[in-house]
């Protein structure tokens, strides 16, 4: 059972739904769990496999232990894996201990919101198996800023279908959107929430055309994929910055892998990340990444090799290192070619999938050979209610 708090399109739940979905069905049953609504991936997902979802009425709504607990008991789980801090975290630990749950592990994607680790989330270390970093600089910063036991600490790079994110003809995309051929075209691929600071993205949108119409150039286009609360804020910045003609709210889209191919850099400007899918999808499909130097993104995007870093919230590192690429096609094309040999690598799909697979199984191997007592609550029947704690050692099978 995988906890989530809902499945809007954005990269944690992308991921999450290409590893349900890759998932060896010979071996594991995947089902969904959400705490409130289950978002469009997750219907999407509702006609392939279980997807629970409204489990939580409100931020203090203290049912949802029992709700969890019947959950789990009902659908004999043997592994609960939460997604993201915050209450499933929480909720799902506690939830699933006292369910019996064989396997308790909690999966990560930020090193700051959405996915600090409070005080209480902290008090269920000791129930928790592993915990699951999405590169090596996110698994030191939960061993070390988190104080998770470095033992329970795993690394599995978040991966990516390098089958559907290829280099291709940009051609279509640009004409749906008016872009002319020979415009330079700057993307960004994050939700409209305030710690990916689109404001940088669009100052330097403004710095480059200036600089572009100064030159004589074609005017620049600039393309943001995602939605949010702010995107009626960020509209109107583009407009007084004078570039709202060019420059692309196309919200939430299903068809990334053929958007990605009509730029000729993708930019992150976040305070804050761990390992985000979008720079993983842009150097599949050869496109080389500009970034702030933040989380664990230097693993990937490795300055002159398959894109440029500049310091968190730096503009004018941020233009100039844009620049430099928008101006030298054939450094992008090389970084390009490069970046996607880089995620070919280490950040596959299939390599995620086998290392969810392989950790799941051994932890569940490991509590079938100790066979250390759980805590079960009041009788065998889900339907009551837990009322009462008593030690067991039932396993359901895997």
């Amino acid at each position: 059972m995988f906890l989530v708090t809902s499945m809007p399109v954005g990269g944690a739940e992308t991921l999450l739904m290409n590893l349900v979905r890759r998932l060896d069905r010979t071996r594991f049953a995947p089902e969904i769990a959400c705490l409130k609504e289950p978002g469009p991936l997750g219907e999407l997902l509702a006609g392939e496999m279980p997807v629970h979802s409204h489990l939580l009425a409100s931020k203090f709504d203290l049912r949802i232990l029992h709700r969890l607990w019947r959950l789990f008991r009902t659908r004999k789980i043997d592994a609960v894996v939460t997604v993201g801090a915050g209450d499933k975290m929480f909720w799902g630990r506690l939830a699933a201990k006292i369910s019996g749950v064989p396997v308790i592990m909690s999966a990560l994607h930020s090193t700051g919101w959405p996915d600090s680790v409070g005080r209480l989330n902290r008090l269920l270390t000791p129930l928790t198996d592993a915990f699951i970093g999405v590169a090596d600089a996110h698994a030191e910063h939960l061993a070390t800023y988190e104080k998770f036991p470095r033992e329970k600490v795993h690394t599995i790079y978040n991966g990516i279908d390098t089958d559907v994110f290829v280099p291709s003809d940009s051609m279509a995309i640009r004409r749906e959107l008016g872009i002319p051929e020979d415009a330079s075209v700057v993307g960004i691929l994050a939700a409209l929430r305030p710690e990916k600071n689109h404001e940088l993205f669009l100052a330097g949108a403004r710095r480059i055309t200036a600089r572009w119409i100064v030159e004589g150039l074609p005017v620049p286009h600039f393309i943001l994929v995602g939605d949010g609360e702010r995107r009626a804020t960020l509209e109107a910045l583009a407009a007084d910055f004078g570039i709202a003609d060019t420059t692309h709210f196309l919200g939430s889209r299903s068809d990334v892998a053929e958007i990605l191919p009509a730029t000729d850099v993708v930019a992150l400007t976040s305070h804050n990340e761990a390992s985000p899918v979008s720079i993983l999808e842009a150097l599949s499909c050869g496109i080389p990444v500009v970034s702030a130097r933040v989380g664990s993104v230097p693993e990937t995007v490795i300055p002159g090799q398959t894109g440029e870093l500049f310091e968190p919230s730096d503009l004018d590192g941020f233009v100039a290192a844009t620049i430099r690429l928008l101006k030298n096609r054939t450094r992008r094309t090389l970084l390009g070619r490069q970046g996607r040999l880089h995620v070919i690598e280490h950040c596959s799909l299939d390599a995620m999938v086998h290392g969810y697979e392989k950790l799941i199984e051994q932890l569940y191997e490991l509590s079938e050979r100790s066979q250390w007592p759980s805590i079960q609550i009041g009788s065998q029947s889900p339907s009551q209610s837990p009322a009462s704690l008593q030690s067991s050692t039932t396993r359901s099978g895997l």
